[in-house]
This record gives structure tokens, C-alpha cells and sequence, in this order.
């Protein structure tokens, strides 16, 4: 992940705004260091990339057989090209001339920065200002449509009228693609309202903004065309968050990471498949009416002890993959009912439809053990199981083998589960239980994956012993494989956030959580 980014100084407005959620301001700073580490884990990559290169090799003969290609191919390998190269390829022959005006354009403004800047992570505000000339003589020059626009290296603050250009700008053009992210602080930069003039969207990532305010706009504003959306430390309130999914009818993917303002976030949408959030304050998350939802996914990051959040799924017919629930700080509410360990199964406590669902659990306390059983029964028909084990500074009871035989049958481990990955193996006797109670319970296992983190045991010797216990148990299935692996980072490296979090929204990856170990 590398270092994080230093604390950066914060403006008045948003000084006033932590102080008004009785927050040290100076946790701000920090935590908005951190955020900015994540940010570029949740960005979509640009479509080119600034490593693709334009090179011309000599033929055999002297006919030119590429600028005799048909003139739809010649631009859509212009628009693929980065910008400074695509303009170049204007001196390649007379047909390149007029190529780079006429195809599709893709600015990523990332391109302009020297290779220095580009490679030391912090944008000093010199180059900054000569990225965001160059992004505005970019989208002069070229009459459009712009197929991508992905803006993230501007100090917007210092040019808010220049930014209402780029968007007015922009929406004219067609842009289908935008990413745009402003360099803090502030945090509650205005977003101007040109932003809802952009019917041709398709995905929109926002960042360090303050959403407009949607009271008073026109029932025909909409987003008829947009599919993914990504807010990254937005300051959105409840009714605009409401208003941009009400009139977004094609959204399936939502994208949400730490926007410190908003407390509760309510789903209703006909229309969205994947909903996944990166919270570091407390969040409410309410799943109201979302028929095709098939994702939830919830990541805590840099949460405190006294942190608290809320799910609560009502019906969610097609809802098939749900992480990572994290007992220490999530409540779980099924329809009406708050899962507590001592919550007993029923159909209105159930979500059926679940077959892929991720945990994290401190096996050192005992109210975490003890909640695990009413959880996994909450989700009948789990086929590939996700467990990540917290470590704990001051474990409070540690529950053994005898606790999971007298916790009662959990249905998902007796009928259904296939695979299980117990992330952050630490060889503890709480861990160890739970998994011999996993190996002696479930006859349909057929794989047992134990990642531990990079450098937890000296030797895989000594990692190897640590399983010791579970080869004398008796498992319940005959064709199970366990496969232990060290991973790739040591613990708290790399949270399982940032290797998974793109994955989450990729529909052709089956399971999001099952990210590749080191055999």
C-alpha cells in the first residue's frame, strides 16, 4: 500500500463541521491522510494507460498499410491512445491529421504530470496548476464527444469558477466516463450544479466534493444512462442521496467510500446489483426495497471502539453475497429483528438467497464467539464461507471446542458449505475450535483454505504444527483438501479492503473475497 499520505491541513468550514460532530479536528487531519492511501484503491483505472507508447517500425516495402485503414478504425485506435500521443499521431500522414479532433476523446489529466510527480504520490501546487492549464486548453480544443474525462491532480479550490467551465464544458461534450476528485481541503468543496446537466453519463466518481443540493431541480433531471457511481469523501445528505438513486433508472453498481457527513444511507432502487461501502465513521445502512440487489458489501476501515453501525436488510430476493460483517462493530437487523446470540432461527430471520458471506470475527472475545452461531444462522444456504479473525490486544474469553458442540445445528455448515478461507490465522485454541468444529460438522466441504499473514510464525514448520489438533478430528467430509498459505502481506499491511474492493463490482468474479494466496 505503501506509506500513508502526511495529514493535510484543514479549512474553517470543515474544522467547524467535525467540531459539530463533537470530533478532534486533528483526528480529522489524520484520518483524511489515511483516506487519501484508500482513495486510489476505490478510483477506476483510466481506460489507457500512460505506459502504452506510439511506435512505428520500418516495413518491408513503403506502403503505408495503416493510414489505409477504414477511417471508424483509424480513430477508435486514436481514442485508445494517451492524449499527448494521440495528438501526435496528426504528423504520422495526411489521413491522421483531423483523427484526434474527430475520435472520442479520453483525458486523463495524470498524463500531464512530469514522471517525477507522477511517481511521488504528493502533487505539489505548482504542477498542479500546470495540469489543470493543460486539462482546460485539452477541452478547447478538442469539440468532442469525450468518451472519458478522469480528472484527479487539481487544487479545484483555487479555480471554483474554472471548474463550473470544465463541467459545463464536459456536459456539452457528452462525457460518458468522469472521474473527478479534488485535492483537499476543503472537504466541502461546492459542486457546482452543472453536474446534472450530463445525461450521457455512464459512471461518475466524485471526490472531496459537496453534492449539490437537489431541492428545487426539475422532475426531468435525471441519469438515464448511468451505471456505476462512486462517491469517495463526498458531504451528501439523505434526500440528495435519495434523489440521485431515484432518478438514476439504469444504476447498478454504488460505490461509497468514508464520506464523513452521512450517517444513514437508504436503499431504494429498482434498478442497482451492487452496493458497496468503505465507512471509517459510523453509518447506518438501511436496504429498503432493492428486488435485483445482488452484492452488499460493507468495509470498516479505521474504526474506533465506540464505533457502532446498523444493517438492516429487508426482503432482498436476489441478494447472494453479503461481507464483511464484522461483529465487533455491526449490528445485524433481518426485517424487524436485531440478531443477538441468543436469537433463535425462523424464517423472518433468514435471508435464504445468500450463498457467499464474509465475516470478521475476534476470537478472543467472547461476545464475538458467542455471537457467530446466530449469525451463520441467518444465512441458511452459504456455500463459500469467509472468516477473517481480528487480532485482539486483551482477549476476554476464550470459547472452546465445548462451546461449538453446545451451540446447537447451524444449517449452512451442515448442508451446504463447499469452501471456507479463514483469513489471518494466528494459531489460537478459540481459532482452532471453530475450525474443528467446521471439519467435524460439514460433510459438502471440500476445500478448507488458512491464510496467515506474512510473518506470523517463523518457519511453515511451525505454522504446520500449529493444525496439529485439526488431523486428529474426525471430519465430516470424505473429500476435503486444506490448504494452508502464508500471505502476502504481514497483518495490517494490506486490509483485505484494498486487495478485494475492485473485485467487489467485477460481476464476472464469482467470489469477490476469494482473492489468490501464496501457495
Amino acid at each position: 500500500m505503501g506509506s500513508p499520505a502526511p495529514p493535510v491541513p484543514m479549512d474553517r468550514v470543515t474544522e467547524a463541521l467535525w467540531r459539530v460532530r463533537g470530533e478532534d479536528p486533528q483526528d480529522l487531519e489524520a484520518l483524511v491522510g489515511r483516506i487519501l492511501g484508500y482513495i486510489h484503491f476505490v478510483l477506476p483505472d483510466p481506460p489507457v494507460s500512460r505506459r502504452a507508447t506510439l511506435r512505428a517500425f520500418l516495413p518491408n516495402d513503403d506502403v503505408d498499410r495503416v493510414s489505409a485503414l477504414p477511417y471508424a478504425l483509424l480513430r477508435n485506435i486514436v481514442s485508445r491512445l494517451p492524449d499527448k500521443d494521440a495528438a501526435r499521431t496528426a504528423v504520422l500522414a495526411t489521413r491522421w491529421r483531423g483523427l484526434w479532433r474527430s475520435a472520442p476523446l479520453v483525458l486523463v489529466d495524470s498524463h500531464f504530470l512530469t514522471p517525477a510527480a507522477a511517481s511521488g504520490g504528493q502533487v505539489a501546487r505548482a504542477e498542479a496548476r500546470r495540469v489543470t492549464a493543460a486539462v482546460s486548453r485539452v477541452l478547447a480544443a478538442h469539440p468532442g464527444p469525450i468518451r472519458c474525462a478522469h480528472l484527479t491532480c487539481s487544487y479545484m479550490a483555487e479555480f471554483p469558477s474554472l471548474l463550473a467551465r470544465w463541467l459545463q464544458t464536459l456536459a456539452v461534450k457528452g462525457v460518458q466516463d468522469l472521474v473527478l476528485v479534488n485535492r483537499p481541503f476543503p472537504l466541502a468543496l461546492d459542486l457546482p450544479g452543472a453536474l446534472f446537466g450530463m445525461p450521457a453519463l455512464t459512471r461518475l466518481y466524485l471526490g472531496f466534493f459537496k453534492f449539490p443540493d437537489t431541492a428545487g431541480l426539475q422532475s426531468t433531471v435525471s441519469f438515464p444512462n448511468l451505471r456505476e457511481l462512486g462517491l469517495c469523501t463526498v458531504v451528501i445528505f439523505g434526500p440528495d442521496m435519495d434523489f440521485i438513486l431515484a432518478r438514476s433508472p439504469a444504476l447498478e453498481i454504488l460505490c461509497i467510500q468514508a464520506n464523513l457527513f452521512t450517517e444513514r444511507l437508504r436503499i431504494v432502487s429498482r434498478s442497482l446489483r451492487c452496493v458497496q461501502v468503505v465507512v471509517a465513521t459510523d453509518l447506518d445502512i438501511l436496504l429498503a426495497y432493492a428486488p435485483h440487489l445482488e452484492r452488499l458489501i460493507v468495509w470498516s476501515v479505521m474504526a474506533k471502539e465506540r464505533s457502532n453501525m446498523r444493517i438492516k436488510i429487508a426482503p432482498a430476493p436476489a441478494l447472494s453475497i453479503l461481507g464483511y460483517l464484522e461483529l465487533e462493530f455491526h449490528t445485524l437487523e433481518i426485517g424487524n429483528t436485531v440478531i443477538k446470540a441468543e436469537t433463535r432461527a425462523s424464517p423472518t430471520t433468514m435471508v435464504p438467497t445468500v450463498k457467499i458471506l464474509g465475516l470478521r470475527v475476534r476470537f478472543g472475545i467472547g461476545d464475538d464467539v458467542k455471537l457467530l452461531p446466530a449469525f451463520l444462522r441467518c444465512f441458511p444456504s452459504v456455500e463459500r464461507l469467509h472468516i477473517e479473525s481480528k487480532k485482539t490486544a486483551e482477549p476476554t474469553g476464550k470459547l472452546n471446542l465445548e462451546f461449538w458442540k453446545d451451540a446447537g445445528a447451524i444449517e449452512c455448515v451442515q448442508s451446504h458449505i463447499k469452501l471456507m478461507m479463514f483469513h489471518n490465522f494466528h494459531g489460537y485454541q478459540s481459532e482452532l475450535s471453530f475450525l474443528q468444529f467446521i471439519l467435524e460438522n460439514a460433510p459438502m466441504l471440500t476445500k478448507l483454505v488458512i491464510v496467515y499473514p506474512k510473518r506470523t510464525f517463523t518457519s511453515v514448520t511451525e505454522a504446520n504444527s500449529k493444525l496439529e489438533p485439526l488431523f486428529s478430528a474426525k471430519w465430516a467430509s470424505t473429500c476435503c483438501s486444506l490448504l494452508l498459505s502464508e500471505g502476502a502481506y504481514a497483518e495490517g499491511e494490506e486490509p483485505l479492503e484494498l486487495q478485494s474492493f475492485k473485485r467487489g463490482s467485477n460481476f464476472s468474479v464469482r467470489d469477490p473475497f476469494a482473492f489468490i494466496v501464496r501457495a
